[in-house]
C-alpha cells in the first residue's frame, strides 16, 4: 500500500500526460486559464501534455502530503524534499512551458536521497537500519551493505533518467518514469528482501548457536 501510494503522483503524472495527448482541446481547456495567469508565453499544443502532467503532479503530491498528516501518519523528510523539488522544477517547467526543468527533477531527487544517506552515515548513522531495525534484525555489516546498495541505486537511476531524458523522446520518458522506476523498485526490492532474509537465517543460526553453547 505504502508503495502505491509513494507512486501515486507518477502514476497520476502518467495518466494525464497520455489522456491530454489523446485530448488536446480539453487539455487546453483546463490548462489555458491557469498558464495565462502565472506566464505570458504563447501556449505549444505539443506542450500540452507534459504541462498537464506536471499540473497533475504537483497537485497530487501536495493531496499526498497533506492526507498523511490528516491521517496522522509520519511524513518523511524525503518526501518533503520530494514536494519542494516538484514545486521548483515544477514550478519553472510551467511558468517558462520548457520541459527540461520537469526532466531533471526525478535526478535531482535521486541524488538528494543518496547525498542523505552518505551524510547520515557520515555522522554515523545508517538510515536504512533506522528505519527497519525494529521489524528486522541484521549483523552491522549487513545493514552497511544494504546502505550502500541504495546509495548505489539512487545513482544508477539519476544516470538513467537524464539518458532517457535527453536520448528520447519525452513520451518514451514518461513510460520510462513510471514502468522504468516502477519496475527497477520492485526488483531492488526483492533482491533487498533475498539478501535480508539470507543474513537473518544466518543471524538466527549464529543465535541459536550462541544459545546451546551459553547452556550448562
Amino acid at each position: 500500500m505504502k508503495l502505491f501510494l509513494d507512486f501515486l503522483p507518477i502514476i497520476l503524472f502518467f495518466v494525464s500526460f497520455k489522456w491530454a495527448g489523446s485530448n488536446p482541446e480539453q487539455a487546453d481547456q483546463l490548462l489555458r486559464p491557469l498558464l495565462s495567469s502565472i506566464s505570458s508565453a504563447e501556449i505549444q499544443s505539443a506542450q500540452l501534455p507534459i504541462l498537464l502532467a506536471t499540473v497533475v503532479a504537483i497537485l497530487a503530491t501536495v493531496v499526498q502530503i497533506a492526507y498523511q498528516k490528516l491521517a496522522g501518519k509520519p511524513v518523511e523528510n524525503m518526501q518533503w524534499i520530494g514536494l519542494l523539488l516538484i514545486a521548483v522544477f515544477g514550478g519553472a517547467t510551467l511558468v517558462l512551458q520548457n520541459e527540461t526543468f520537469i526532466k531533471w527533477k526525478p535526478t535531482v531527487l535521486y541524488l538528494a536521497m543518496a547525498t542523505g544517506f552518505l551524510l547520515a552515515y557520515a555522522f554515523k548513522k545508517n538510515p536504512i537500519e533506522l528505519m527497519m531495525k525494529g521489524q528486522v534484525s541484521l549483523p552491522s555489516h549487513a545493514w552497511v551493505t544494504l546502505l550502500w546498495a541504495w546509495v548505489g541505486f539512487f545513482v544508477l537511476m539519476a544516470v538513467l533518467n537524464i539518458v532517457v531524458a535527453y536520448g528520447f523522446s519525452t513520451e518514451i520518458w514518461v513510460d520510462f518514469k513510471l514502468f522504468g522506476s516502477l519496475g527497477a523498485t520492485l526488483v531492488f526490492v526483492f533482491a533487498q528482501g533475498f539478501y535480508m532474509s539470507k543474513h537473518m537465517q544466518n543471524n538466527e543460526q549464529g543465535d541459536g548457536q550462541t544459545q546451546r553453547e551459553s547452556r550448562p
